[in-house]
């Protein structure tokens, strides 16, 4: 009788066993093939983002997140530094094509897209998104004296 016992609690045990690496297997990451990458680049700083097409960010990285400090921030080394940082956050989701758009002067543009094709990356698009104003702003009134 205990060994009838027994055999029944082995079976229910390998059930939720299996049940659990099923539920493992479900919860693994989406993939997602093609994605957009933003770059913004200023003198200070280089921020990068990585989404997928329907704008959900899948990762970001910058350089002063990296802890680089001051003028070291804006350098290109920085912004390659940046790249590989969010390469490895994004490898999970198997992302191998990207639309690239930059916004911003800064000395890390083009570092960063060489840096982005270098890691595995196809890259499909690279866009300009850099805002450039009309007639710029309204002058100040004259002075009276």
């Amino acid at each position: 009788m205990p060994e009838e016992v027994k055999k029944i609690e082995k079976t229910e045990a390998s059930v939720t066993d299996e049940a659990a690496i099923a539920k493992k297997a479900k919860k693994s990451k989406r993939q997602v093939l093609k994605g957009r990458a933003s770059i913004q680049c200023t003198y200070n700083n280089t921020i990068i983002t990585i989404a997928d097409l329907s704008g959900a960010v899948l990762g970001w990285s910058s350089s002063g997140h990296l802890s680089f400090k001051g003028a070291k921030k804006s350098t290109p080394y920085a912004a390659t530094q940046v790249v590989a940082d969010i390469t490895e956050k994004v490898k999970k989701y198997g992302i191998q094509e990207l639309d690239v758009c930059v916004k911003g002067i800064g000395s890390g543009r083009e570092a960063s897209i060489r840096a982005l094709s270098n890691n595995g990356f196809n890259l499909t698009s690279i866009k300009d998104v850099t805002p450039m104003p009309h007639n710029g702003c309204r002058p100040r009134r004259p002075r009276r004296i």
